[in-house]
């Protein structure tokens, strides 16, 4: 029989202790939540809809969207964007997820769960941390073309 201890529990028993990160012990929960009302127009091919500012150095616990009807086809990708509206990566979190779905968990839909307690910088492939805010944000991939009512909830970790 073999114990494996977490690296949360190795640096607590370490002699002197080592200090854990505080996205992934004892951090505090944030939440960023809301509604977009889109307009006929708003869900087409590549139509971006910025969610919600989170700061670089967060760690996403939780990330739920959904839709009402946009126009039965319509699909769209969870990712991240910097604070200057550039893509780092459109569907980090979720791919062709489809319109008229009630709200549900899509932290990682598309993201391997190798992420759990990475940064958001780190996700968004930076190496080091700018500082600032990424944006998560639905983009478009196939037309819904009306109407209706976008939802999110983001918890994340912050020091």
């Amino acid at each position: 029989m073999t114990t494996k201890n977490s690296d949360l529990v190795a640096n607590l028993e370490a002699s002197p202790q080592v200090a854990n990160k505080a996205q992934e012990l004892q951090g505090v929960v944030r939440i960023a939540q809301g509604n977009v009302a889109l307009a006929a127009g708003d869900s087409t091919d590549d139509d971006i809809v910025m969610l919600a500012p989170i700061p670089s150095n967060a760690s996403v616990v939780s990330l739920r969207v959904g839709t009402d009807a946009l126009g039965g086809s319509c699909t769209y990708n969870v990712g991240i964007y910097t604070d200057a509206g550039a893509v780092k990566d459109e569907d980090f979190f979720a791919s062709s997820v489809a319109d008229e779905a009630a709200l549900a968990e899509l932290r990682y839909e598309a993201a391997d769960i190798n992420t759990t307690g990475q940064q958001l910088y780190t996700m968004a492939g930076d190496s080091t941390d700018p500082g600032g805010f990424y944006y998560i944000a639905a983009t478009f991939n196939a037309t819904g073309g009306t109407g209706g009512d976008m939802a999110f909830i983001i918890e994340y970790v912050v020091n």
